[in-house]
């Protein structure tokens, strides 16, 4: 979905950003003024150009705020240059490199903005932006929604999660600040992103473990030591067991086998926030002990993505833990120079407290906000521009290219030029498709998602598909079920502590990092309860307290997977 790459279902992502310009759906979304619009018509008319019914050529710099994503090798695709044909926009894109959260305050604490900001929907980029409203460093786009019909339509309210609404979307009252993307437009639209831990098939077949036997946490334990105790190498450096991608994504998933959701039931229909638990602390010596015995990868913190993505180019990680199109990207070049070594499903591993035939508990939602800063002298050719975008004309072109050019249109329905298809399929590098101009931002802003609706991937490979056919069966034997209960994590944001409380809970993820590199379960346990009694004294009782009152006799989420 922190960063949205959080190690912990806290802050409620395990968000991925891969380099495909849609960044990654989380899953666990942790997923809180009032002005007549008659005061507003006239600031909306300063603001614009009116570039909208002019056409006026306009320049508009957008910050794409995914760790990982980029451009290709020219400054005008053939994508970007039909688009600009269209809205007369020419889009210069700017990436994020670092963390995403801190991109998005560091932006508004300089002032150092673009035109478009577009970022992960949730955890502390949503944050970031919900602030920058209340300090009136957006555009009120509400005077100008009635002028584009495709951007009103992806902010109702029956288009938005609830918790999302509230807490973002419909929290200025009339005003409305943030727009929303990729939230699926159907029930077919849905995307699960398969999160899991995958193993390399050769290897299991080395230490001689099935994957889909191993199910329980002693399970994972003993593969990861099998795996370790074979003193494997590659390039003659020892092979990992288990290692992730960028900033730790998404080792901690593991967590599912330990705790349901960011808050569980007590036992007395009360909650209390997971850290606070029993479970926590034993998710938390848990990943001690893969730490120390050498079974996880002690740079998964740390590292780049581009160091993360060596390690596998070069076959050096066993087991990884993301959502699987990360791991099929990351791993493409070594599977193709090494036959068998693809990575494939773990388990489905068991889930604290779910039945065994309970279907996957998913909180499917789009993955981007976009708003316009203040600092954007073009209003109304941008808002053309997002407008044209997540129209069905603007969806195609930017997710299927340019029709005769890129694809035709085969009994209605768009078919890739094989001679494009084969051209993207045999890059490694992707540089093929971001020159064309798909993957590098545009995605992020095209509207509610219709890819299943309009025509499907039609850039897939049917190796890839078949990948996602065969884990989804594994990890899903009892289909999905997509979460439409109260998220206490929502509740908590409204309570009267929680601008006090949110600076210890933002240390959750920080603070176990810490403790799984002690020296002792003892020492791991005495960095988890200083930071609970830290959340004790900036008001957790008085919040806890609050969600109960407020969520009593309602369905919560106790059960959730990363998606």
């Amino acid at each position: 979905m922190s960063s949205a790459l959080a190690v912990t279902l806290f802050g409620g992502l395990l968000a991925g950003c891969s380099d495909n310009g849609n960044g990654g759906n989380g899953g666990n979304a942790g997923t809180t003024g009032n002005a007549g619009n008659g005061g507003n018509k006239g600031n909306a008319e300063a603001n614009g150009d009116n570039a909208a019914s002019s056409n006026k050529p306009v320049t508009v710099k957008i910050l794409h705020n995914w760790n990982g994503s980029s451009a290709g090798d020219v400054d005008m695709t053939p994508i970007a240059e039909a688009i600009k044909e269209k809205t007369g926009v020419t889009v210069q894109f700017d990436y994020t490199k670092g963390s995403e959260v801190e991109k998005v305050n560091t932006i508004f604490a300089t002032q150092d903005l673009p035109d478009i900001y577009t970022g992960p929907a949730w955890g502390g980029e949503l944050d970031g932006i919900v602030k920058a409203a209340k300090e009136d460093q957006l555009v009120d786009l509400a005077p100008y929604l009635d002028k584009y019909p495709n951007l009103a339509k992806e902010i109702d309210k029956e288009n938005v999660p609830p918790a999302l609404y509230d807490k973002a979307i419909g929290a200025f009252g009339d005003k409305k600040y943030l727009l929303y993307q990729n939230q699926p437009a159907s029930d077919k639209d849905a995307l699960d992103w398969l999160y899991g831990f995958y193993v390399r098939k050769d290897i299991a077949a080395k230490v001689g473990v099935d994957p889909q036997s191993v199910h329980t946490k002693d399970d994972l334990y003993n593969f990861l030591k099998k795996i370790k105790d074979a003193g494997l190498q590659e390039n003659g450096l020892p092979v990992i067991p288990l290692g992730g991608f960028h900033a730790g994504w998404a080792v901690g998933i593991g967590n599912m086998m330990f705790y349901g959701s960011d808050y569980i039931d007590k036992g007395d229909g009360t909650l209390e926030h997971t850290f606070m638990s029993k479970q926590y602390e034993e998710y938390t010596l848990y990943y001690r002990k893969l730490i120390s015995e050498g079974l996880l990868d002690q740079e998964a913190f740390t590292q780049t993505d581009p160091i993360a993505n060596e390690k596998i180019k070069q076959g050096r990680i066993a087991v990884l833990a993301a959502h699987y199109p990360a791991i099929l990207d990351a791993s493409k070049d070594y599977v193709k120079a090494h036959p068998g070594s693809d990575y494939v499903p773990v388990g489905p591993l068991d889930r604290a407290g779910a039945e065994a035939d309970r279907p996957a508990d998913l909180a499917i939602q789009g993955n981007n906000v976009t708003v316009i800063t203040k600092k954007n002298k073009n209003v109304d050719a941008s808002l053309k521009l997002l407008d044209f975008l997540a129209s069905d004309e603007g969806f195609k072109l930017v997710h299927y290219g340019i029709e005769g050019v890129h694809y035709d249109m085969v009994d209605g329905k768009p078919v890739a030029k094989k001679e494009m298809f084969d051209k993207f399929n045999a890059d490694t590098t992707g540089k093929a498709k971001k020159n064309e101009g798909f993957g590098i931002g545009f995605e992020s802003m095209s509207g509610l998602d219709r890819t299943v609706t309009l025509g499907g991937d039609i850039w897939a490979d049917q190796d890839r598909i078949a990948a996602m056919d065969n884990a989804r069966k594994i990890l899903r034997p009892n289909g999905i079920k997509v979460i439409s209960a109260y998220a206490a994590g929502d509740v908590l944001a409204k309570s009267p502590q929680y601008e006090s409380l949110k600076p210890s809970m933002d240390q959750i993820t920080t603070v176990w990092q810490q403790a799984i590199f002690t020296k002792s379960d003892a020492a791991a346990l005495k960095v988890i309860n200083e930071l609970r009694e830290q959340m004790n004294k900036t008001g957790y009782a008085d919040a806890i307290k609050y969600v109960n009152e407020n969520l009593k006799g309602k369905e919560v989420v106790t059960l959730q997977m990363p998606n």
